[in-house]
Order: structure tokens, then sequence, then C-alpha cells
């Protein structure tokens, strides 16, 4: 039954799919030549020489579809998922397509470049909406209880309640959980969330038979991983989907995904979304948000270059070892706010409330947070971000890697000139311990979209703040 039921559903996906290739086939012909947004100089030619086209073009995009998995069961996949996955089938299709046709279909008849273009942007659109579409309503119909899948959970412990969870969170995916199964016998007739405890883990292929389920999930702890294979051998007569959840959770301290190593899964514990593009899209924004910042504040810079000179003697920028991203120590800039011999007698120390090494200007630069504008520079050399974690000096840091876990964490980033800690008031000398939750915070959930909200954020709460001193 639930083979047949998935051979309806990849007939269906098929059937749109493919009526998405036509229609945008035909369409980009009409857009061509009968209304043409650019002149037609080489003639008309037949519509029937494009529509003889269209089996090549239902054989390859079929074929390259269902090569890129776009016809395996996808309930849980996100949608950015699944269009990304149909861009690079799509384009993949589109260059053999132009392949196959220039290297024959050429010799026939000239095959306009311009249809072309406008069928691969107009094939594309057409099928992620499609599928948009049609997800949409299987989602809606199995939120009302319909195509649902009969889900048997091996493992009654925190991941297996975890996974449980989940899936009752998302109807949507029509994942129903008809049992548990334990390796406490004394369980066994219990129930969790109103489902019951309905055997032992080797239970596991006679409860599949006896109560129709469609998919096992195991959700074994660590411990008993030795066990999986057997347990998942025991059902290699079961016509079951089965489905592994590893107990990795404790151990992942950022991101955790999955890649492909060579055709092996490698289960990745501390990446950040700050790769690849993302890295390139965020140090785009900060080159020229910083020398945009430079050059309005320029006035400013010199005037408050001027007054440090005049209220104290001493250089007027002050540089400091931090650490930054990878571990790497550098020298951050800032005006100088203290005496030039602030360390001499007491050597590192943090600044203090009132603290008698301040200048009278320094007083005000400090509390204002004007000090920091000359990290700008250090922005511009790639030594810094405008957003991250907070730089700190190498000789607390020994401090506090000991005696705060996962505290080294935030060296996987660049450092910030504001962060989410500081635009939430963990700045100065406040608990280490909340620093670092929200500078893990923003490693985990870190986008464009959170750095541009934070710099707000400093406008609105960063700059004057009752720590800064």
């Amino acid at each position: 039954m639930l083979k047949e039921r998935r051979q309806l559903f990849v007939g269906l996906f098929v059937a749109a799919d493919l009526t998405m290739i036509g229609l945008a086939w035909v369409l980009a012909y009409v857009l061509r030549f009968e209304l043409p947004l650019v002149p037609v100089t080489k003639g008309t030619p037949p519509f029937e020489n494009y529509l003889a086209l269209l089996p090549l073009l239902f054989a390859i995009w079929g074929l390259v579809f269902r090569g890129s998995g776009l016809y395996d069961p996808m309930r849980a996949a996100s949608q950015a998922a699944e269009r990304r996955r149909i861009l690079r089938a799509s384009s993949l299709a589109m260059l053999i397509f132009t392949a196959v046709t220039f290297l024959g279909v050429e010799k026939a008849f000239s095959l306009s470049r311009l249809t072309l273009l406008y069928f691969y942007v107009l094939a594309t659109a057409a099928v992620i909406l499609e599928r948009a579409t049609l997800r949409e309503v299987l989602r809606e119909a199995r939120r009302r209880g319909y195509n649902l899948r009969h889900v048997l959970l091996v493992g009654d412990g925190n991941l297996g309640r975890a996974v449980y969870e989940r899936m009752t969170r998302h109807p949507e995916f029509g994942l129903k959980v008809r049992g548990f199964l334990t390796d406490d016998p004394a369980r066994i007739g219990g129930t969790i969330e109103s489902v019951p405890i309905c055997g032992q883990w080797d239970d596991v292929p006679d409860i599949v038979a006896k109560r129709g389920i469609d998919q096992v999930v195991f959700a074994l702890p660590f411990e008993a991983l030795p066990r999986l294979g057997g347990l998942i051998a025991s059902l290699d007569s079961a016509a079951v989907d089965v489905k592994v959840v590893p107990d990795v959770e404790r151990f992942v301290s950022l991101h955790s995904g999955i890649e492909e190593f060579g055709g092996l899964p490698l289960i990745s514990l501390r990446a950040t979304p700050l790769m690849g593009w993302n890295r390139v899209a965020k140090r785009v924004m900060d080159f020229v948000l910083a020398g945009l910042a430079l050059v309005l504040l320029s006035p400013v810079l010199a005037l408050i270059s001027v007054l440090v000179k005049l209220g104290s003697p001493g250089p007027i920028l002050f540089s400091q070892e931090r650490m930054g991203l990878d571990g790497r120590v550098f020298r951050v800039w800032k005006f100088r706010t203290m005496r030039s011999d602030a360390e001499a007698d007491s050597g590192p120390v943090w600044a203090t409330a009132d603290d008698p090494r301040r200048t009278r200007l320094g007083r005000w630069l400090r509390r204002l947070s004007l000090d920091e504008l000359p990290q700008l520079l250090n922005v511009l050399r790639g030594e810094m971000s405008l957003v991250g974690p907070r730089p700190e000096r190498p000789v607390f840091i020994e401090q506090f890697r000991s005696r705060v876990p996962r505290y080294m964490l935030r060296h996987m980033v660049q450092a910030g000139m504001t962060g989410w800690a500081q635009v939430n008031g963990w700045r100065g000398n406040t608990s280490i311990e909340q620093r670092i939750e929200h500078d893990l915070y923003y490693i985990q959930n870190w986008s464009l979209r959170l750095d541009l909200k934070i710099l707000m954020l400093t406008f609105v709460r960063g700059f004057v703040n009752k720590n800064a001193y």
C-alpha cells in the first residue's frame, strides 16, 4: 500500500513538472516570435518545429529531476532546500538540452538563443511555483488528517521524546506516531503523551507487522549504538522506511548538519552559517559601511583627535592586543581615554566605574562609546567586523577559557565593534557567562538581517550604557 501511494504522488509531481516545462516552452516561443520584446530579424520559424522538441525536453528534464532526487520523499524538507535543488537540476537539464539541440537540431533549423533563455527562466520559475503550490496543498491535507505516515519510534528516552515533540509540532509533515519501543520491560504498557509504549526494541519487526507501520525511526541513546545494526537488520523483510536519528545533540556546540564526504555521510557538530558566500556578503557589507562611516564621521574623528591631544599628554590613539577569528591576535585601535601609564603599576586589569586612570575627556568618550570609532580601521583591514563578539585581551582569555564552558567558540567568527551581547546590556564588567550565551546565539542564528538589526539597536541602546566606563 505504501509503495502504491508513493508511486501515485511521484506520478502527480512528474505530470505537474512536465506540464510546467511544456507550458514554459510554448510561452517562450510566443514571447520571442508572437509578442517580441526584441525585434525578430531572421524570420519566424514554424511553431511545429519547436513543438517537435517537446518529447526531448520531457525526457531530459524528467531524467535530470529524477537523478537529482526531486521525486524522493521530501515531507520534512524545507522549501528553500527544494528550490535550490530545482535550480541546480534545471540548470543542468538546460545545459544538456542546449548541447543536444546545437549538435543535432541546429542542422535542420536555427534555434533561437533568446527563446532558450526565456524558456530557462520561465521553466525554473514555473516548477518552483508549481512545487510550492502542490506542497502546500499536501501539507494542508495532512493537517486535516489525510495522507498520514504511521511512525514507530524505537527509543523512549530524551532523544525519542524530542523526535516525537518535533513531529507533533509539525502536523503538515503528516507523521503520526503510533507507538514507542523501550529497553525497560517495566515501562511496557505505559504511555508518553498518550502514545503507548508497546514493546521492547527487539519487538520491532512484530510491532511493524501488527500495527501497519509505514516508517520506523530509531532514536537510541549513544550508548546503545552497538545494537543498532542488529535492530535494522531485523527489518530486512519488512516494507517500511527506516530512519536513524543520531544521538549527537549533546556534542553539538554550534550548528549541526550532514555533509557528504566521498559518498559517506559526515555529521558536522561545530559549523557556523558564516561560510562561503555568507562570509563574502558579510565582508562586503562591512567594507562598504565602514568606509562610508569613516567618510561621514571624519569631522567628528578629527575633533576628538584634537581634544584628546589637548586634554592630556600622550598619543591620540591607543592600541592593544586582542584575539579574533580562529584565535589570531591583532591590535585593536581606540582613542586614548586613560593616562599613558595606566597599567604601569597594576598590570592588565578591567576598567571600573569611576576609574581614576581615566582622563576627563576619556570619561565621556567611554560613556558614549566614541573611543571605539577608530576600530572602523580594523574593520576595513579585515581584522574585525562591524558586528560580532567583542574581542578580548589574550591575558583575560586564558582565565575565561578554563572557567567558562564553550568560551573559545566565540572565536569561530570575526570579532565585532558591536554585538548581540552588547545591545542586550552585557558589556563592560558584567557576567561573562551571559555574554557567551548571547555570542553563541548570534553565531548560531547569524544572517545579514540580524547584523542590520544589531547595528540599528546599537544606535538605540548600544552607545550610551551604564556599564560603559
